[in-house]
């Protein structure tokens, strides 16, 4: 067994191998890990550009019980890549590996070790690097990301989730709490029995209990997920300053938030004030970018973990206004006609474009060829070949690209800041068919 920075977190992976999974539920459903879906790391990591049948790599550092692993390994099958299952827990490993083997994958490796070991494994470099839910239990975190960079290939680019200070302040009241009635607990299982009782014991004026719907680890997650949450030995939590200044000025990288379903949606504060005045809404418009997404979590105080992706370049975007880009419809499933018939139930006319999940509400114009645009979206046609579409029939005076796009802008930027409207290569990656992520 690889050796631990920290043998009492390794203990309580080996004991409850987290997240909880039954390898027999493969054959039902698959699980999507977020940041991993390839269509969006393609988007904001790789221009849009990769094919992924390149020889690409793929490292799960602190893979877990697989989810990560079993999602990218099946993105990738039958493609030239590998997938690289890193972790200290042999127990949840194992869960893992008996994942990948019900599903038939033969694109993943396997290996036992800390992440901080991965430099002087000989594994050779990474073009994404999944690092979700991991360096916030290392000792020292920025000694675990200086690790990972030194395997992820210089265009390469991570996926990543820590723990967020505001939306967690209950859980690390409770996790002190915990500590001191559990000092001599001798047994993991005593300890989850205290934890049980002191949650059914507090009054709604503790903090956690305020805040408990929030959090759903120690409700849906069994034991595994309660004690990850409340009893676990070593964690700690960061705020959105901290991380710009660890990933950005520290190591040089260029941070891009994704919330799971929301996108950037919750680092715009705009988004979380729909009763501020016009003075404070300006305000908060003048903000340069750092302080409006810190000023974002402060006054949401619902954002549990900040997830984003991390790269060395900063142009890496896949851009908008290029007629040969393929706009695909992402993480719903709604298609471009679903969309063009909701304009069509407003008469054509501006309204707010409500999307539940995220909470994105924008008032959108659909002009004069918004509608007939998404019409013809379905993920296979480039702009231009969607232009050309619209054009067919039009006025006299058709409108060219530029008009076209132009009018399509907002509509794009709305969806695109919640990971429903991506865009792609007419060569490079197009995702599983059929397939939207679900959770």
């Amino acid at each position: 067994m690889a050796a631990a920075e920290n043998p009492q977190v390794q203990r309580q992976y080996e004991r409850f191998p987290y997240p909880e999974r039954k390898p027999a539920d493969e054959r039902v459903r698959l699980i999507g890990t977020w940041l991993d879906d390839l269509r969006m790391v393609n988007h904001h990591c790789f221009r849009g550009a990769r094919s992924f049948n390149d020889g690409f790599r793929v490292l799960v550092a602190g893979g877990g019980t697989g989810d990560g692993t079993v999602f990218l390994a099946e993105q990738l099958r039958g493609l030239d890549a590998e997938v690289v299952h890193l972790d200290i827990s042999r127990a949840a490993m194992e869960i893992a590996r008996e994942r990948v083997h019900l599903r038939g994958l033969s694109n993943v490796q396997f290996v036992e070790a800390s992440l901080l070991e991965a430099p002087k494994l000989g594994l050779g470099e990474f073009g994404y690097i999944n690092c979700c839910g991991v360096l916030h239990h290392l000792p020292d975190p920025p000694r675990g990301l200086d690790a990972l960079l030194e395997v992820l290939a210089p265009d390469g680019a991570m996926g990543l989730l820590l723990y967020a200070q505001y939306g967690r302040t209950g859980v690390y009241q409770m996790q002190s709490l915990l500590r001191i009635l559990c000092a001599d607990a001798a047994t993991e299982e005593s300890k989850l029995d205290l934890a049980r009782a002191t949650l059914a014991a507090v009054p709604a004026t503790n903090w956690f209990i305020r805040g408990e719907d929030l959090h759903q680890d120690h409700k849906v997650g069994g034991d595994a997920g309660l004690y990850d949450l409340l009893l676990h030995p070593q964690d700690r939590a960061y705020t959105v300053p901290e991380i710009y200044e660890w990933f950005a000025d520290r190591a040089g990288l260029t941070v891009t938030w994704s919330d799971w379903h929301r996108g950037r949606l919750p680092y715009a504060p705009e988004s979380h004030l729909a009763k501020a005045t016009a003075a404070l809404l300006a305000r908060v418009a003048a903000l340069d970018e750092r302080a409006r997404c810190a000023a974002a979590e402060l006054i949401s105080g619902a954002i549990i973990t900040h997830s984003f992706y991390a790269t060395r370049a900063a142009d890496v975007v896949a851009p908008y206004g290029d007629a040969a880009m393929v706009p695909l419809l992402a993480n719903d499933a709604a298609t471009g006609t679903d969309v063009a018939a909701v304009i069509d139930a407003h008469g054509g006319k501006p309204f707010v474009l409500q999307h539940a999940r995220s909470g994105l509400a924008r008032v959108l114009d659909p002009g004069r060829h918004v509608r007939r645009t998404f019409a013809a979206l379905d993920g296979q046609r480039s702009f231009g070949q969607i232009f050309d579409q619209v054009r067919r029939g039009s006025e006299s005076s058709p409108p060219d690209d530029a008009a076209l796009f132009a009018e399509f802008e907002p509509w794009y930027r709305a969806l695109e800041s919640i990971d429903r409207l991506l865009l792609r290569r007419p060569e490079a990656y197009a995702g599983i068919a059929g397939y939207q992520i679900s959770g």
